[in-house]
């Protein structure tokens, strides 16, 4: 961190140190009166400008000013708190995109696998899907470029991928079983981009939603996943927040407002320049009658974390898993034309029994960003027990529960993380992408005769991983670089054999099978299952 902050200085620590050795110099030749800035026309805040001038006009070699001044503001930001930012012209999109609900593009997922661009998905309702393009055709060209070998990365692709509303794009596409390629003239559209990754029925009562992300549209998709699963009997309610790290804090009220009886406090915002602002439920609940689990993780942040709060403090659901991130502060944005922007942190926000949960960044942003990680260090992802609460930070519910704040939400039933059947060779196909890689050929390889066999509803239910499959997986592991470990595979089969399917599912059916094969062995899950049985 330090050594980065230097480099990012040192063109203006170079100047600083020219300009006193002008000033030295000429004083020596009898110049007093040589002065760096004209006392007439410094002020303090014309500090950084003049500098920013003097080096423009007087260092020995041409400087970029504009990238010293970008690099300035933005450790100016980071200076102030983890989460103030300055976000350049050419990361605004990417950054803004999922949060806004929609991109311009052609409407796939792809993947890049033996240096060719494969298509994963196209994406319902995009311009690709409309045009016929499907899962496993091979992108070739672009606009007449060649896209294969080597120099292709998922930036390239991108770039030539993506573009505003109403403009087109050439592909040539080589589909299995066709001889030739095909073309395709793509008119990019909107493309939407979902925070609601999945929903299901775990049982006859019971549902289960993922989400993702807090983006503009989110209450409106959660809200229709819940009059889908109300239709199909659901009283009980598995919501997984799990490494959602968070977004729009109205979408997070938006939800709460679901199951909170009207006059409910959802949660209420603070800072210097701004007074207090309280959120409160309306009567627009549809979900005041469903019992709710709300699963939480240390990657579980922000709007995530209001969720939680708001639910927990009004006694109100059960909060499962472990103690989230700490994010308690509130960011608004500053746009310029050139189409950069600022987030700066205009407040904090406060949990409806007053606690901000908000954790410590004294130690610096890089001290701040491990802190979840040095978690398990310390095996508060193993025990509970572990984290010792001041009184000073524990808050008392209107059904007398005990609550905590000073960084994270405290769950209302402690779940560790779950360390069965790992092994250090698991951890190295997990760390090479192996599973994804295989799953992805394998569904490639056999994709006619898969979606024959299985279809979304059952696939969990009926798909198993034969012997051979799992030979053929550790083959395949071997030729990328992951050595077979006997004891290793026999200590983690149950994990691995599980992976390998729900790889296969997303492939094949995409998040909603996927995440039924992996919460059947999810203990978190588990347990919400059974606290709502309870």
């Amino acid at each position: 961190m330090k050594s980065n902050r230097l480099l990012i200085l040192m063109p203006i620590f170079v100047a600083v140190a020219l300009a006193i050795g002008v000033y030295l110099g000429k004083n020596m030749e009898g110049q007093s009166e040589a002065a760096l800035f004209s006392k007439k026309e410094f002020t303090q805040n014309d500090k950084l400008q003049q500098i920013i001038s003097y080096i423009n006009s007087d260092y020995v070699d041409t400087v970029r000013s504009q990238e010293i001044v970008e690099e300035t503001i933005s450790e100016i930001l980071q200076n102030l708190d983890p989460h103030s930012y300055y976000i350049p012209k050419q990361d605004y999109a990417a950054m803004n995109d999922p949060l806004e609900g929609e991109f311009d593009g052609i409407g796939i997922e792809f993947r890049i696998q033996e240096d060719t661009i494969i298509v994963v998905q196209a994406l319902a309702g995009g311009p690709s899907e409309e045009l016929g393009i499907m899962a496993g055709d091979r992108i070739i060209t672009v606009d007449g470029e060649n896209v294969t070998g080597e120099t292709i990365n998922n930036s390239k692709v991108v770039k030539l991928l993506k573009g505003p509303k109403g403009t087109t794009v050439n592909v040539a596409i080589k589909r299995k079983g066709t001889k030739d390629a095909i073309d395709f003239a793509i008119r990019r559209d909107k493309i939407p981009v979902y925070s609601v990754e999945a929903e299901y029925m775990i049982n006859d009562s019971t549902g289960y939603v993922k989400v993702l992300r807090f983006a503009k549209d989110t209450h409106s998709e959660f809200m229709s996943a819940m009059r889908s699963l109300k239709k199909q009997g659901m009283t009980k309610l598995i919501l997984d927040l799990r490494n959602n790290t968070g977004g729009y804090m109205n979408s997070a009220i938006d939800i709460c407002d679901e199951f909170l009886p009207k006059g409910d406090l959802i949660v209420y915002t603070k800072g210097k320049a701004r007074s207090k602002r309280e959120f409160f439920a309306t009567s627009k609940g549809e979900l005041e009658n469903v019992k709710v689990a709300v699963l939480i993780n240390e990657m579980s942040a922000s709007a995530s974390e209001i969720v939680a709060g708001a639910l927990q403090d009004n006694d109100l659901g059960t909060i499962i898993g472990r103690r989230s991130f700490g994010k308690g502060l509130v960011q608004e944005g500053m746009n310029w034309p050139d189409g950069s922007g600022v987030r700066l942190t205009v407040a904090r926000y406060y949990t409806p029994t007053g606690r901000s949960i908000q954790k410590s960044y004294e130690g610096g942003i890089e001290d701040y960003n491990n802190e979840a990680y040095e978690r398990y260090n310390n095996g508060e992802l193993l025990n509970s027990d572990s984290i010792d609460f001041p009184d000073s930070l524990k808050y008392t519910t209107k059904g007398g529960r005990i609550v905590y704040g000073g960084g994270g939400i405290m769950p209302d039933i402690f779940v560790p993380i779950d360390t069965v059947g790992s092994s250090y060779y698991l951890g190295s196909l997990n760390y090479q992408g192996i599973f994804f890689q295989f799953g992805f050929q394998y569904v490639d390889k056999y994709r006619k005769s898969l979606i024959k066999t299985y279809e979304a509803e059952n696939f969990a239910r009926k798909f198993k991983i034969s012997t051979d499959m799992l030979q053929e997986f550790y083959i395949f592991a071997e030729g990328k670089g992951v050595d077979y470990d006997e004891k290793g595979a026999s200590t983690s089969e149950v994990i691995i054999r599980q992976r390998l399917k729900a790889t296969i599912a997303r492939n094949l059916f995409r998040e909603k099978v996927f995440y039924q094969v992996v919460n059947e062995d999810d203990i978190v899950v588990q347990g919400a299952i059974e606290k709502l049985s309870n």
